[in-house]
């Protein structure tokens, strides 16, 4: 892989250490990288939370923190073998199905005051954590740095979809 493409999402090359995949987060996130296979995206300069703690109040939360413990939680059960780039992106997709299966027969109304119910927002937000582990862990064995992936296609939405009263043609 190049390390930046011409459609300027950046990616990392692949390294040889062993598997770079990953679980579920059970993990420290703030304990180093114990080697097992486990490789940094680029993205550990960025902090994910703006300064928030880890659940357990320690170091902040970062993309390639949570990634590496992702990454240490499937190795500590030989789950690396089947983490491949299809099998991580059907997961995320089936997960993003349980997130829509939450909405799906709700009127607009109700959906917008899902959070307000204690059982249903522990769905929601068990959901949204699957989701988000599954396209970290995609993103870390790809080699897809996701907050300059995400970052990049902001930009190109902004240039696309200039905001009204710019004289686009769009209005």
């Amino acid at each position: 892989m190049n390390e930046t493409h011409d459609t300027g999402r950046h990616r990392t090359p692949p390294t040889a250490e062993g598997p770079h995949d990953a679980g579920t987060p059970d993990t420290d996130a703030g304990t180093p990288d114990t080697g097992a296979g486990a490789r940094d995206t680029g993205a550990g300069a960025r902090d994910t939370g703006a300064g928030t703690p880890n659940a357990g109040g320690g170091t902040p939360l970062t993309v390639a923190g949570l990634q590496r413990r992702l990454a240490r939680f499937a190795a500590e059960r030989d789950w690396g073998q089947y983490h491949t780039p299809k099998n991580l992106a059907a997961a995320l997709s089936v997960e993003a199905s349980e997130l829509v299966e939450i909405f799906q027969w709700l009127t607009p109304e109700q959906s917008a005051r899902v959070m307000a119910d204690a059982q249903t927002a522990g769905r929601v937000e068990d959901e949204v954590a699957d989701v988000l582990a599954y396209l970290l862990q995609f993103c870390h064995v790809v080699g897809v740095d996701p907050l300059s992936a995400l970052e990049a296609k902001i930009e190109r939405n902004e240039t696309r979809f200039p905001k009204p009263g710019t004289g686009h043609s769009m209005e």
